[in-house]
């Protein structure tokens, strides 16, 4: 099976969302393969289906102040910020089809990031046993909220690479309290102006261990309009 990856670039958060209700549609009914979004949010703090909307900390005003706007959807979890400098990503995979449960699937992302931080930047991340994502010492890294619909996956993953870890000071990052929040620049030391080399990373741990044959980079006018066949 291939995987098709679509690189949106910086993206609107409001109109990623539909393209995303718009794949999930397609691949429900077999038009498209699985696909995988990546993506750059303009500032933007979401509210999954359990959040508490206390947990945005800031007021209107100054979320306003800040270019940050504010949308409540349908994934698991709490209230989490997206903006320049994180790679968002959306799997469109049909679970069913790979044989594979939510938890499998949840702990495969984990796995992945896991990896890619310790073999390309020494950088040790591993799990919290009592939180999803990614963590280096107490600090996440790496976000995970999904949603499932008729065995499809949305939503996603959010990897802080030169994100401005200011923002996170407007909420309680998925409602934890007593767990902060890192990067890789600041982990690192080192400044990343440009988060596509990470995008490569990603595509090509993401093939690796979710075992898809080829990647085939597709554009958004094709994968909306013609579709692509499984």
């Amino acid at each position: 099976m291939d995987l098709n990856v679509l690189l949106l670039g910086r993206h609107e958060y409001g109109e990623t969302l539909r393209i995303q209700n718009e794949l999930l549609e397609k691949r429900q009914r077999g038009e498209i393969g699985d696909t995988l979004i990546l993506v750059e949010h303009d500032p933007v703090i979401t509210l999954g289906k359990n959040a508490e909307k206390s947990n945005i900390t800031a007021s209107e005003e100054c979320l306003k102040d800040n270019g940050i706007s504010v949308h409540s959807i349908n994934r698991g979890g709490d209230v989490t910020y997206h903006g320049y400098g994180q790679i968002v990503g959306y799997p469109i995979i049909n679970l069913r089809l790979k044989e594979m449960g939510v938890k499998k699937f949840v702990d495969t992302i984990e796995e992945l990031f896991i990896r890619l931080l310790g073999e390309k930047h020494s950088i040790a991340a591993g799990r919290d046993e009592h939180h999803t994502g990614v963590w280096v010492k107490g600090d996440k890294i790496v976000a995970i909220g999904l949603a499932v619909k008729r065995h499809v996956t949305m939503h996603g993953f959010a990897y802080n690479v030169s994100t401005n870890l200011e923002h996170f000071n407007y909420i309680v990052p998925c409602g934890i309290k007593d767990k902060g929040v890192t990067s890789l620049q600041k982990l690192s030391g080192k400044e990343f102006p440009d988060v596509g080399a990470e995008c490569e990373s990603i595509i090509r741990y993401f093939c690796s261990l979710f075992s898809y044959e080829n990647c085939r980079m597709v554009e958004l006018e094709e994968i909306l309009n013609q579709g692509v066949s499984i």
